[in-house]
């Protein structure tokens, strides 16, 4: 019988290459997202697509309760992909905005991985891999929120990994760089909504530097790569017989990982002040 593993945020972008490329390796994909016409989308797709709302605990529990009912209790990976950013300085991000940003990208995270560990732990394995950035390892300027997200992500996993070695439970981070998706598309309603850029003492670098990064049409960025690399990441960290704790995606993530070990601080912040 094929491997199940349930991937989040699989309508656009890694999730959506994740399940498709899953899926050809053999792999029984329950292809989670938030709307509900992305499900109907998937599910015309031919994946067992399912809603799941990384806010809602409701819907956390409902969307693996499917999922078990559907293997018959039994869950041999989980994939927290799920994300979304909100882009602004950091003395403009309100404080509700830094909530929201915790809902969806650790807490909810975080409430189905617990989920999904007493399966596990039932069945004897399980992989839990979560989707980290590079902005896990260094600050970026203007994504304060996002940064500090993946930055608790990190340091959840890393406790959570350490605690499993006494269980046949693996947990292991992919770290992307830029990668093709719809992230900054999607942000733009969240910057819109919480961002008072109009009225910011920094209006000024905002519309020179992000307004036009936003809403502007670009080519791709340098060193971007499509979101197969971040697949084929996936694929060895489910089926190496022992994983890596992280998988390193894109040369700018290489390159920062080692930054940040051997430059001073001052030296990295020079750096990344230049965007």
């Amino acid at each position: 019988m094929s491997k199940s593993i349930l991937i989040t945020g699989s309508s656009s972008g890694i999730g959506y290459d994740a399940a498709h490329g899953l899926r050809a390796h053999g792999w029984r994909v329950f292809a989670a997202c938030r709307q509900h016409a992305d499900v109907d989308w998937l599910a015309a797709e031919g994946f067992e697509a399912v809603q799941l709302d990384y806010t809602d605990p409701e819907s956390i529990a409902a969307a693996l309760d499917r999922v078990l009912a559907a293997t018959g209790g039994t869950l041999d990976a989980l994939y927290n992909n799920g994300a979304y950013a909100c882009p602004g300085a950091a003395e403009d991000l309100p404080r509700d905005a830094l909530r929201a940003m915790f809902e969806a990208n650790v807490f909810g995270w975080h409430d189905l991985t617990t989920r999904v560990i007493p399966v596990m732990r039932a069945q004897g394995h399980g992989r839990i891999v979560n989707c980290s950035s590079v902005l896990g390892l260094v600050a970026a300027p203007w994504r304060a929120a996002y940064n500090a997200s993946k930055f608790a992500l990190e340091g959840l996993t890393d406790t959570l990994r350490i605690e499993m070695r006494d269980t046949p439970i693996k947990v292991i981070l992919i770290v992307p760089g830029p990668v093709t998706s719809r992230i900054r598309a999607n942000s733009i309603p969240h910057f819109e909504r919480w961002i008072d850029w109009e009225n910011s003492p920094r209006a000024d670098q905002y519309q020179a530097k992000l307004l036009t990064r936003l809403y502007q049409d670009r080519a791709p960025d340098r060193f971007e790569l499509p979101p197969g690399a971040v697949t084929a990441k996936l694929i060895r960290a489910l089926e190496a017989p022992n994983p890596r704790a992280r998988y390193l995606v894109t040369t700018p993530t290489y390159i920062m990982a080692t930054l940040r070990r051997v430059l001073p601080t001052r030296a990295l912040d020079w750096i990344l002040a230049k965007g």
